[in-house]
């Protein structure tokens, strides 16, 4: 697979992910979402101070945690308890995607399951903390019927 230019994956908004083992973090990331290695930036001591890696398509930074830099705290999710952000992924294919990450070592949260929105939607867990949404559109639903399992229907 060729490595796309940098420049035409670079979206307004990067998510930053801060991971316990970066290097460990970008293996899994390839295995489980095919993400394609763009940078890795090691420091003095071998952590990875900087990386980015492009999964489905957008662009993704990463690096070692280093509470050093952050008031002497960890920021990791499992340093925090756990994290409020799910990085979500627009699929095809999701049955076989989830299934992808999972055999590559996520935990499920929520399995993939139509959805009344019209996507077929799951949740899974990395190694690292972080949790990820895969969805698949299986059916268009308007608005009205949008509306009417929300309740707010006429």
């Amino acid at each position: 697979m060729t490595c796309p230019d940098a420049s035409a994956v670079h979206t307004a908004v990067v998510p930053h992910l801060v991971v316990d083992d970066a290097a460990a973090a970008i293996d899994f990331y390839v295995k489980a979402f095919d993400a394609i290695e763009m940078a890795r930036i090691p420091g003095q001591d071998g952590k990875l101070i900087h990386a980015a890696v492009v999964i489905n398509g957008s662009m993704i930074f990463l690096n070692d945690d280093f509470p050093e830099m952050a008031g002497g705290k960890a920021s990791t999710p499992k340093a925090l308890g756990g994290s409020p952000v799910t990085i979500h992924l627009q699929v095809t294919e999701v049955d076989r995607r989830f299934q992808q990450a999972v055999d590559a070592g996520a935990t499920v949260v929520m399995p993939p399951e139509d959805q009344f929105w019209g996507d077929r939607y799951g949740q899974v867990q990395d190694p690292f903390g972080h949790l990820w949404s895969l969805a698949e559109t299986v059916r268009e639903v308007s608005a009205e019927e949008l509306s009417q399992y929300a309740g707010q229907g006429s």
